[in-house]
């Protein structure tokens, strides 16, 4: 079951959020497959986390969540946007770590 947009508060609860959106539009099974995520900057401060799931045959999936808007774009195999959605309640960026 997916998690529910409205309840993303943490950083942890976005990427399970990007992961389980990303695996769902692909008919993926959770859990399966790598997910990297990169820390976005712009003039030397995060703006933002790129998130890429690794899955089969080289598929590469990704999602950008910007801090700007508070919003995450999803973007298919082909580069094509797939999704946006945006968060209602802005995250901490200064609690991002980079677990990759």
């Amino acid at each position: 079951m997916q998690t529910d947009p409205n309840q993303v508060h943490t950083i942890n609860q976005l990427r399970v959020f990007v992961t389980q959106t990303l695996c769902q539009h692909n008919d993926f099974e959770e859990g399966i497959f790598q997910v990297t995520e990169r820390i976005l900057t712009r003039g030397k401060r995060p703006c933002g986390i790129f998130f890429c799931l690794h899955g089969p045959r080289s598929v590469k999936l990704t999602a950008v969540w910007e801090t700007e808007k508070n919003s995450i774009l999803f973007y298919g195999q082909t580069g094509e946007r797939f999704q946006k959605t945006a968060l209602p309640q802005a995250l901490p960026i200064t609690t991002v770590t980079n677990p990759t």
